[in-house]
């Protein structure tokens, strides 16, 4: 067998133009056809680059210097979030961001033999692109009296400090340094993640959109935290928003933020904020959408799909507490909420009281397990909605949903490589597929939704 050799060695240094991006952000740059992935990198930019791995099929490397500068380039390129990976497009300029998220979608479609059988629109993008996180999950580095929040350096655990995150609310900044100026004053350590020593783990800082109720969670390595009353009477006397103040106990060696335990120091279990004119309910281990001007309008296009008249019955397959399902049952007879996380289905029981919206039942278990149930029991969906996390859907659930026959699947991905692996068996099932509306969820990353309707031929 002939020996591969690898043209570049580790610590060499090259200079190379940048053809390509890959599907992470990366731009690509190739020696004698061997790729070199390359962070902070644009087609068509000439960069002195210093390889820092080799590998058989492909490497890594750095920017020393750049030759020239993309059109495409933006000017917070030397951001913290870039060097961190939390914002891996910083660089790109915002029309240029969400053609890249447009084009991701269009190669997957592509891969799966799918791209000729719909449309990609054009993404929905977001009039200002910063600042628009709702929610901070912070870890704290430093020593006890000068604790520091930050972000880890790109492929480390070497804390960079912080205060302008640029992607979250800057009302979340702000408490995040009342946070830690009153922990500082207390003497509060640090966890260490060598050492597994040390008390403060994270800090996790949650805001209402619309009705800016905060939420304050401290993560800490034990049971509790030292000059809790203290503590608790300064954050609330200087957090005028603060709705609830959670003590969470972490103890495992893990890169979970949240441990199991949560323990209300001051307020409510729970914060609030709207989704068109619906209250939810959210507790400290809740999903909600972290972007809700833009989980609004993809939320739209879901019932713009839908096409609802008040006579259907749908199931919402993956329904957290009830966001989404709330806002399909004010246009639907019936809507059916399956969620594999008991506590969620008790929340959205709860939003669905408080919203005064009868016409939902909800249910702990797998969506797969469950519809076969139904159907047994004489019900028939005319919608499905799915909205499953990054791995897409169970195969099991995909067979079920054929089985069940909807006229109707709308699917929601927050992945395009697993909506077009999932969108293959629906398609050689017999579906046909509408358009792909990608919506910019998450600006400033690699991260793309997208919403389509699938429709018995």
């Amino acid at each position: 067998m002939k020996k591969t050799t690898i043209p570049v060695y580790k610590n060499q240094t090259l200079t190379l133009t940048i053809t390509d991006l890959t599907y992470e952000g990366l731009g690509v740059g190739k020696v004698d056809g061997y790729p070199l992935f390359i962070a902070d990198a644009l087609p068509g930019e000439v960069c002195q680059v210093h390889v820092t791995k080799a590998n058989k099929h492909y490497g890594y490397a750095k920017v020393i210097k750049r030759e020239n500068d993309s059109a495409d380039r933006a000017p917070l390129s030397e951001t913290a979030g870039v060097k961190s990976g939390t914002m891996p497009l910083a660089h790109l300029t915002y029309p240029a961001q969400l053609a890249f998220k447009k084009q991701q979608v269009i190669n997957n479609l592509q891969k799966q033999n799918l791209l000729e059988q719909t449309t990609v629109l054009d993404p929905l993008g977001m009039a200002d692109p910063w600042h628009y996180r709702n929610k901070a999950q912070v870890p704290v580095g430093g020593t006890a009296g000068d604790l520091k929040t930050g972000i880890y350096r790109r492929g480390s655990h070497r804390l960079i400090p912080v205060q302008d995150y640029q992607i979250q609310y800057e009302t979340i900044d702000t408490t995040l340094q009342i946070v830690i100026n009153v922990l500082n004053q207390y003497q509060v350590s640090a966890y260490d993640e060598t050492t597994q020593r040390g008390l403060l783990r994270h800090v996790v800082v949650r805001e209402g959109y619309y009705t800016h109720e905060q939420m304050v969670i401290l993560v800490i390595n034990g049971e509790a935290l030292p000059h809790e009353a203290e503590i608790t009477r300064d954050l609330e006397q200087q957090l005028p928003h603060l709705a609830s103040l959670i003590l969470n106990t972490n103890t495992q060696k893990t890169n979970v933020i949240l441990g199991k335990t949560n323990r209300v120091l001051w307020g409510r279990e729970v914060y609030d904020d709207q989704m068109f004119d619906l209250t939810f309910h959210i507790s400290a281990p809740s999903f909600f959408q972290v972007n809700v001007t833009q989980a609004e309008r993809l939320y739209q296009e879901v019932l713009n799909r839908a096409g609802l008249t008040g006579n259907e019955v749908v199931i919402d397959a993956y329904c957290g507490i009830g966001t989404l399902s709330l806002c399909l049952a004010k246009h639907a007879k019936t809507v059916y909420g399956v969620e594999i996380v008991p506590d969620a289905i008790r929340m959205a029981k709860q939003n669905a009281q408080d919203n005064q919206i009868e016409n939902t039942h909800f249910v702990a278990g797998k969506a797969e397990q469950l519809m076969p149930q139904w159907v047994n029991d004489g019900l028939k969906p005319d919608v499905i909605v799915v909205d499953p996390p990054r791995k897409g859907l169970d195969p099991a659930f995909i067979q079920s949903a054929i089985d069940v026959a909807p006229e109707k699947i709308i699917y929601v991905s927050c992945n395009p490589a697993t909506l077009a692996r999932d969108l293959r068996q629906f398609v050689d099932a017999g579906y046909q597929l509408g358009d792909v509306q990608p919506v910019d969820m998450f600006p400033q990353t690699t991260h793309v939704e997208t919403v389509m309707l699938l429709q018995q031929k």
